[in-house]
């Protein structure tokens, strides 16, 4: 049997993840999770930054016109506006690009609705290197480390179209301040609509012994691709766990894995400095102390490009999860 088909029946992953995977876009996931969001509750309403259809909030638009409030190019505006709308009952989700939002609300999204407790959504869209072409402006890749250090605030990073549906209408469901974190490019398929998602809970996506793999976001499909591989051509048993929540963090769910396997490799589309690879670090410095080694952005900004080449460049295709995991077995 092999590692395509270990993959754990529990969690109802798409059977051809390797061979040809639909794709589709997280914030694809987005649009489609806030317009059932709408429908299962009233006061839910969007906010959008003149990228209504990049950020696809114009599905919702289409649906609910008069839940849907187009502010302009005016991010720091939006987050008071949707403040102020939480402070009436309302549950706002609030769109744009991450890079301005939270990159350039940061100071109104603190204030107006993390210290005063607002229920307000964030949805960060076009975050990490494979928006591509649009250069480093528009590539961000510290949103999750600014975000996961405000007080009160949950952070979802959803590994796929299906993921980030459910990560939408949980956001809703939940009260109190949440970032979604979203990409532009169309990424493979994993999961299923019967594949487990709760807010706070990390998922083994694949069981093993000689390493703990975690991921987070669009990337989980690489580190999937580096476990078959390595199992395959080299022998080597690693467990692949999908960190869709970074903030609350699952550290039971971790450092149960560290613990068996003895080393880490996180895997990410993000600066390595504060996101997954932070609060991963943070942990088992805290609760058990293993080898950790990091595939994401090394301190660097991006550039334009392709996804694909991007990826390739900064080193976060499944060549280099292979590598990692290679340098950090040796340290065990």
């Amino acid at each position: 049997m092999n590692a395509l088909s270990m993959l754990n029946k529990k969690m109802h992953l798409q059977s051809n993840i390797f061979a040809t995977p639909d794709q589709a876009s997280t914030r694809d996931g987005y649009g489609r999770g806030v317009v059932e969001a709408g429908k299962q509750n009233a006061r839910v309403a969007v906010l959008c930054c003149d990228l209504t259809e990049s950020t696809r909030s114009h599905w919702f638009k289409e649906e609910f016109p008069e839940r849907f409030i187009e502010v302009g190019i005016a991010e720091q505006n939006m987050a008071g506006i949707a403040a102020g709308m939480a402070q009436e009952g309302w549950v706002p989700f609030m769109s744009s690009y991450a890079v301005f939002s939270p990159g350039r609300n940061w100071d109104q999204i603190r204030v107006s609705v993390c210290y005063a407790e607002n229920n307000v959504k964030i949805i960060g869209a076009h975050a990490g290197v494979s928006v591509g072409p649009d250069g480093a402006t528009h590539q961000a890749l510290e949103d999750i480390a600014i975000t996961r250090v405000l007080p009160g605030m949950t952070v979802l990073v959803p590994c796929d179209e299906q993921e980030a549906r459910k990560a939408v209408i949980a956001a809703a469901e939940h009260h109190g301040p949440v970032y979604v974190r979203l990409a532009r490019e169309k990424t493979p398929i994993m999961t299923t609509e019967k594949t487990p998602f709760t807010i706070g809970k990390a998922q083994v996506y694949l069981k093993g012994t000689d390493v703990t793999i975690v991921a987070t976001g669009p990337v989980l499909y690489e580190a999937l691709c580096a476990a078959n591989e390595l199992k395959q051509k080299h022998g080597i048993s690693a467990e692949v766990i999908n960190c869709a929540t970074i903030k609350p963090f699952d550290a039971k769910t971790v450092v149960t894995s560290a613990k068996k396997t003895g080393a880490v490799v996180t895997v990410e589309e993000h600066q390595v400095v504060g996101g997954l690879c932070g609060v991963v670090s943070e942990t088992l410095a805290q609760k058990y102390p293993a080898p950790l080694v990091p595939v994401g952005m090394a301190d660097s900004f991006g550039e334009s490009g392709t996804p694909d080449e991007l990826l390739a460049k900064y080193g976060m295709k499944a060549k280099h999860v292979i590598s990692a995991v290679k340098k950090v077995i040796k340290r065990k």
